[in-house]
């Protein structure tokens, strides 16, 4: 009987044809006309679980989408796992800006292009394949396994903090394994020790009762549209420094240590502006662009809308004006002491001729794990044998809030062993995932599993 590596390079082809067939069906979690394709995405998965032979697969329904959770724990003795990942995904719009269809996985040169390749059905794939190449050949599975699997990342995870909390003893573990970040570069394997929290906020300005005709009264009635774009300047000044009171106190700043070993990684700032079409970069001043995409608090607008958004020209004074606003944070910032900052700073500048409300989404805390945990050596000892290259540590501008409450709530670390890449495009159009790394990424699975009990403290 194979091993599990030779299971997995014999059996990749119909792991690939399954990844395909999930990435079929348009989990779109924020869509509420997608409800049954998000509910099918799950019962993929819950299928797949039982016939690799897991333990008790169940989908435990939500006030919103399911969450699934599964194990095989043989062991009383070694460490056990808690495998998370998500099978939502984003809107695939502005559908006019794929090449190909976002749910018919196209490949080309040698990546699947589809909404959720890589983010996150693509990598949380991986591990599902990963321990069914231990059942399937009868090999030991080297450590205990448990999987959490839920359809509701895209929308801030609204029911699985409750569900953690709820069913502790079920999903009791030692460390938290999670594939949804990106690799430093293509052949370049990298662990991800930090990310940033969030702060996601609205702005709503209201003027006139309705819109007025910019000729009569122009001039004479403060526009919203005005007003918001005045508001949004004052947020930060021209060294990209946020100008909102208190923003900064409890952030902790970057050691030498830290700006030392982000200097080692291999970014050629040239070949990132060229990637992304870009003159020139920007950013907080005194930060290198690696630092400030990762390891330093931004803020960022993320839509606007007012007025006439028709052909041609219609001169109307609108009546109301909004944008969404996003702040990535950084330890020790707290995403819900940011957000009030940032309510009393705009209620503070705006002036009294409009009304201004802000309200806040969901936030996320910032997690940054020491890079002598065991779980973490397991992972570069996993990779880099796969990979047979000397993995790096980077830290990542994205925020995955579960990080943080997987800590809070269960007292454990997440190994963040992403198999992506910054070109995959995620929450853009023409996502897609390299088939390569798809099958590196499930023989680097397998393999941490298989080293992870040699590192125990």
């Amino acid at each position: 009987m194979s091993n599990p590596q030779s299971y997995i390079d014999s059996n990749i082809e119909t792991f690939k044809k399954e990844l395909f067939d999930l990435l079929k069906i348009p989990s779109v979690s924020t869509d509420s006309e997608r409800k049954g394709d998000v509910r099918k995405a799950a019962d993929f998965l819950v299928e797949q679980l039982k016939n690799i032979g897991l333990d008790k697969v169940t989908l435990h329904e939500t006030p919103g989408h399911p969450i699934i959770t599964a194990e095989k724990a043989p062991h009383d003795d070694r460490p056990t796992v808690l495998i998370y990942g998500h099978y939502d995904v984003q809107p695939s719009d502005p559908d006019e800006l794929w090449d190909t269809p976002p749910f018919e996985p196209t490949v080309k040169n040698g990546r699947v292009y589809a909404r959720g390749a890589s983010d996150d059905k693509g990598q949380a794939y991986t591990h599902v394949k990963a321990i069914e190449s231990y059942m399937k050949t009868g090999t030991e599975l080297p450590v205990n396994v448990k999987f959490i699997l839920e359809g509701e990342e895209e929308i801030g995870s609204p029911n699985l903090v409750p569900f953690i909390k709820k069913h502790k003893d079920l999903l009791a573990c030692d460390m938290v394994l999670i594939s949804d970040t990106a690799m430093y570069g293509e052949d370049q394997p990298s662990i991800t020790y930090g990310l940033r929290g969030l702060a996601y906020m609205e702005i709503h300005v209201t003027g006139p009762n309705r819109d007025l005709h910019s000729g009569v009264y122009g001039g004479a009635v403060e526009n919203p549209a005005n007003v918001l774009c005045e508001i949004i300047a004052q947020l930060k000044d021209s060294d990209g420094v946020i100008q909102i009171d208190g923003f900064y106190d409890d952030v902790v700043p970057l050691t030498e240590e830290m700006r030392g070993s982000a200097r080692k990684l291999p970014f050629d700032e040239e070949a990132y502006k060229k990637e992304l079409n870009l003159k020139a970069v920007h950013g907080e001043k005194g930060y290198t662009t690696h630092e400030r995409a990762s390891a330093r608090p931004t803020l960022d607008v993320n839509g606007l809308w007012s007025g006439y958004q028709g052909e041609g020209a219609k001169t109307v004074l609108p009546a109301k004006a909004g944008a969404k606003v996003s702040m990535r944070l950084v330890p020790d910032q707290h995403p819900d002491k940011i957000a009030e900052l940032f309510k009393k700073h705009v209620e503070s500048i705006a002036p009294d001729t409009v009304t201004v409300e802000v309200e806040a989404h969901h936030g996320g805390h910032p997690v940054v794990i020491d890079l002598d945990y065991y779980g973490l050596k397991a992972a570069a000892k996993a990779f880099g044998d796969i990979y047979d290259k000397e993995v790096l540590f980077s830290r990542e501008g994205g925020s995955i809030p579960i990080v943080a409450d997987f800590k809070k709530v269960l007292g454990v670390n997440s190994i963040l062993m992403g198999f992506g890449q910054t070109k995959d495009a995620l929450h853009s159009p023409n996502e897609s995932f390299s088939l390569k790394d798809f099958h590196r990424g499930i023989k680097t699975s397998a393999r941490f599993f298989e080293v992870l009990p040699d590192f125990v403290e």
